[in-house]
C-alpha cells in the first residue's frame, strides 16, 4: 500500500482538477493534484514538493477533508486529500495536460481517476447537505 497525498483547492463552490497526461496509467483522467509520498517525508511536506514538481506553485496546507483506498491493477493506494490553497494565476502546468474548476454537478461530465470516486460523491453530499441550510 502506498501513501499517496493530494490538494483540494475550492473556490466559490468549484473544485481545481487536473487532467492526467495521457501517456501515464490511468492518463486522460481527471485528479486532485499531488502523489506518492517519498519516505522521510510527512503528507504536509510530501503535498507541497509535489505541488512545486508539478504546478510550480507554493501552497499551504490545511486539514485532512477525506482519505480512502483504492486497489487499480498496477498498485493499491491510501489516498489522503488535504484541504488547501494555491493562487491559480501562479500555476504553471509542468505535469498535467489541463486543469479546471469544476461544481460537484459538473463531476460526472468528466472522466476520473476511480479512486477519487468515493471523494466526488462525499463533495457532493456535503454541496447539496449545504444548499439545504443555506436555503
Amino acid at each position: 500500500m502506498i501513501d499517496v497525498v493530494a490538494a483540494l483547492f475550492q473556490k466559490d463552490g468549484a473544485y481545481l482538477v487536473f487532467r492526467r497526461p495521457r501517456h501515464k496509467a490511468r492518463g486522460g483522467c481527471f485528479e486532485f493534484v499531488g502523489g506518492k509520498v517519498e519516505p522521510g517525508e510527512t503528507h504536509r511536506e510530501a503535498l507541497i514538493r509535489e505541488c512545486r514538481e508539478e504546478l510550480s506553485a507554493e501552497v499551504s496546507v490545511g486539514d485532512l477533508f477525506y482519505d480512502v483506498t483504492h486497489v487499480y491493477p498496477d498498485i493499491a493506494i491510501h489516498l489522503y486529500l488535504y484541504r488547501a490553497e494555491v493562487r491559480a494565476d501562479e500555476i504553471r502546468l509542468l505535469e498535467h495536460e489541463e486543469m479546471l474548476w469544476v461544481k460537484p454537478d459538473e463531476f460526472d461530465l468528466l472522466p476520473f481517476c476511480p479512486a477519487d470516486d468515493e471523494i466526488l460523491r462525499v463533495i457532493r453530499q456535503r454541496a447539496i447537505h449545504k444548499k439545504g441550510i443555506d436555503e
